[in-house]
């Protein structure tokens, strides 16, 4: 197992503090398997825009963050990696409630890989949709 999965379980687990970003936002990772990675986010009026629902860009941190520890799991000892592009469709405004972002890992090869998102609100409907594609970095 890479050091990049054992510190997610080690996260899940609640024996290290998440990420700065994952702690100023209030993301949580909430499970992990092989190409997969869920992360959770109870909104509140901090996440929201002038009209009171949840900000674009919070939904595409809570979906970037889902599909990069889903990428991370497949990441071999010593490999890092980075996004090299992200793309979000909102299908539908939130304005309370859990979030939930559902990534799997769609294909990857050696260098780059594809990665899916689903952002649900709290009854389990698809709030926004999202992509990336990574691309694993050697040292």
């Amino acid at each position: 197992m890479s050091r990049m999965r054992d510190a997610m379980e080690m996260l899940l687990r609640g024996e290290i503090p998440p990420p700065p970003v994952a702690r100023r936002l209030g993301l949580a990772l909430t499970a992990c398997a092989p190409g997969e990675a869920v992360v959770e986010l109870p909104v509140d009026e901090g996440h929201t825009n002038p009209m009171g629902t949840v900000q674009g860009g919070i939904l595409a941190a809570i979906a970037d963050a889902a599909m990069g520890w889903a990428y991370m799991t497949l990441l071999e000892e010593g490999e890092t990696y980075t996004t090299l592009e992200m793309k979000i469709n909102f299908l539908k405004p939130v304005w309370q409630g859990r979030l939930s972002a559902r990534a799997r890992v769609r294909k990857t090869g050696r260098t780059v890989g594809l990665v899916e998102c689903d952002i649900l609100d709290e009854a389990g409907k698809s709030a926004a949709y999202a992509v990336s594609t990574c691309m694993r970095l050697w040292p």
